[in-house]
């Protein structure tokens, strides 16, 4: 099975690299990346997270699908908070996040890419940075390999990761493990906040790394591990 991703990554990536613009020409004509963060892109506060729903964890849990198909309607800011904050959100006043790391090194960046923007979550101010300006969810739709879901959704929730925060004190080997561990924590913490505020999710990782990072303009040490198109079922 991972041979077969592997052969059809490569062949979609040599697609990419000849046909392009006969695939998807409104993300040819998109830059990979907008406007770079300025100083006059002031940072977004978030309302605070609730620290109380309406469905119980057993319930979110049962109800937890992927959903690949969204309306139009946007996130508000709230939902959107909520959503990052259950992935990477402080819970302690020693600065200890929703989901566990090892080593409370807390390697992960979350990402927030919306039709006005793409946005990097703060937590520690629980606020959104702006990362880039523009609509760039056509250009990810083409370097994660033409999934629907990302065109489709509002929002699309990146997660990346800073390797070497982590391996300063665990080492190369022992690394990517925890790492990948970590990803998927904060992935399933938002898969069931997505549940418990009414709205559908579904995790990709079916990517190109390299493209995402260029896509995204993300810092060379932000790799990209998650996608998570997320909205208002259809």
């Amino acid at each position: 099975m991972k041979s077969g991703w592997t052969f059809a990554i490569l062949i979609v990536s040599l697609l990419f690299a000849g046909c392009a613009s006969a695939i998807t020409p409104t993300a040819k004509r998109m830059p990979p990346t907008s406007t770079a963060t300025r100083p006059s892109d002031p940072p977004i506060a978030l309302p605070p997270p609730r620290a109380k729903g309406t469905l119980s964890l057993e319930e979110t849990l049962a109800r937890r699908r992927s959903v690949r198909e969204f309306t139009d309607a946007p996130l508000t800011l709230a939902e959107l908070g909520q959503l990052l904050w259950a992935a990477q959100g402080i819970t302690h006043p020693a600065g200890l996040r929703a989901a566990p790391s090892a080593g409370a090194l807390y390697p992960l960046e979350a990402y927030a890419v919306t039709r006005d923007a793409v946005y990097r979550y703060e937590p520690a101010a629980h606020q959104l940075i702006v990362h880039t300006r523009g609509d760039a969810r056509a250009a990810l739709y083409t370097v994660a390999l033409l999934q629907d879901s990302i065109l489709r959704a509002p929002t699309t929730i990146v997660i990346a990761a800073v390797y070497a925060r982590t391996s300063q004190k665990y080492g190369e080997e022992r690394t990517p493990r925890y790492v990948a561990l970590e990803a998927g924590h904060a992935a399933q913490n938002i898969l069931l906040q997505a549940v418990a505020l009414d709205l559908g999710a579904v995790p990709l990782g079916a990517f190109l790394d390299d493209r995402v990072q260029q896509a995204l303009a993300l810092p060379r040490e932000h790799q990209p591990l998650y996608l998570i198109p997320v909205g208002h079922p259809k």
